[in-house]
């Protein structure tokens, strides 16, 4: 019923969408010009906020040059700006001094004009650096493996909140659900939301939450139990997430739009904690994933709750056979699932920065990386392997792969322990036949 109906408001989508077509350049433009704020009419965007002392600046022109474009744009009136480009590859970014208002200048060090690069990716977003106090260092390699080292630990961390999740509900169901990301997507779309609506900060943050784990609820509600009772097969349950997360990201698309947007607070500056430089988000971010982690496991451990649900993942029908409400435990997993992937997603769009409409989607790889290094539905598991597969991915960095390449690393990873290990670091080996 849920897929009916997101189905359906995806078909009364691509009518309108058909019928009015981007405009195209002409042909023997060289470049382009745009109207404050962004450029639209290719499909690949270099985007970002241009914020000092976490005021925005407007009217401020950028130019990119390359692969036989040119084209500029100015900041709109919260600082954001985007530019459309033909094409992939490496683009020269130019900000215009001349034009920022008076007493703000460019951090010392930032580089300008910068050189911003597409990998695997149709969109690529880049921050200057504003202050006369701030200076933006050249780090040694030591310095940049140690700051790379606690980035992974937070991006590991808050992977993990996702991980778990998912990990609860295979455990519990059996159902490997590709419209996880969607949840992730969710919790970041709705605290946007209601914090442009003019949302109190911790409301909207409450929200996000809320919204996660009511879509759990309803996901499990009109969609799986109901499918489970009619004794649906794991494959055709695997293939009907699929269909329900194409459908949840683009009616996502159709309200919240394509564009990379920041949450609250998203712009600040890093503090140094001895040789590593760490953003108050991502050490924020770290602390609430250790807070949120701790007492997941509690719960999974001391209570009745907990203890439940590890009999319905270890045998659902032996669990029954004892008293337990099998149906009712699935259901407050996913409504659990649901808002841990919020909270991922929440986390995940201030790690980035930016919240996008497919943000679950480019996260679900490293997501599934994570539960199945760890060993499929083992919910410590799934924390061990997002933290291996987290700072594994940043490190990378530091040897030489692009940003938005480094995210193949968790690939690797899948694969090397598939063909190595396929129970997992905290699997267990089970005979088959």
């Amino acid at each position: 019923m849920l897929l009916g109906v997101l189905f359906a408001l995806f078909l009364a989508v691509a009518p309108a969408a058909q019928a009015t077509p981007a405009p195209s350049p002409s042909p023997n433009s060289a470049g382009s010009s745009s109207s404050p704020g962004s450029t639209s009419q290719f499909p690949n965007t270099i985007s970002g906020f241009l914020r000092n002392a976490g005021q925005p600046l407007a009217g401020v022109k950028i130019t990119a040059k390359g692969n036989g474009f040119e084209g500029s744009t100015t900041s709109a009136s919260n600082g954001s700006w985007s530019i459309s480009v033909p094409t992939e590859g490496s683009y020269q970014l130019t900000l215009d001094e001349s034009t920022l208002p008076s007493g703000v200048k460019l951090a010392a060090g930032q580089e300008n004009p910068r050189t911003v690069t597409f990998n695997q990716t149709t969109n690529v977003s880049t921050i200057f650096a504003f202050g006369a106090g701030i200076t933006v260092h050249q780090t040694s390699f030591f310095s940049d493996l140690a700051n790379r080292l606690v980035a992974g630990l937070s991006f590991g961390l808050l992977l993990a909140l996702s991980s778990v999740g998912l990990s609860l509900i295979f455990g519990t169901t059996g159902l490997t659900n590709f419209a996880h990301g969607e949840m992730v997507t969710l919790g970041a779309v709705v605290v946007f939301s209601l914090s442009s609506a003019g949302a109190p900060f911790w409301l909207a943050i409450i929200g996000g939450l809320l919204s996660g784990a009511v879509f759990g609820y309803a996901q499990d509600a009109l969609l799986w139990k109901p499918l489970r009772r009619r004794g649906t097969g794991l494959v055709p349950m695997m293939i009907v997430s699929i269909g329900l997360a194409l459908a949840a990201r683009y009616v996502i698309l159709f309200f919240f739009g394509g564009e990379t947007q920041q949450l609250p607070y998203s712009q600040t500056t890093d503090i140094d904690l001895g040789p590593v430089s760490v953003s108050p988000n991502n050490l924020v971010s770290l602390l609430i994933s250790v807070v949120v982690i701790a007492i997941l496991g509690f719960v999974l451990l001391k209570t009745r709750l907990g203890k439940a649900t590890r009999a319905v993942a270890d045998n659902p029908a032996l669990a029954a056979a004892s008293g337990i409400d099998v149906d009712r435990v699935i259901r407050l997993v996913w409504v659990m699932g649901g808002l841990l992937a919020a909270l991922g997603g929440i986390l995940w769009a201030y790690y980035r920065p930016g919240v996008t409409f497919n943000m679950g989607q480019q996260i679900l790889l490293m997501i599934f990386a994570g539960v199945t290094l760890g060993g499929l539905g083992t919910v410590f598991g799934a924390l061990v392997g997002s933290v291996v597969v987290g700072i594994f991915v940043e490190l990378t960095t530091v040897f030489g792969l692009t940003s938005d390449l480094k995210y193949v690393g968790a690939l690797v990873v899948m694969i090397l322990v598939l063909l190595f290990r396929p129970q997992g670091i905290l699997g267990r080996r089970e005979r088959v036949g």
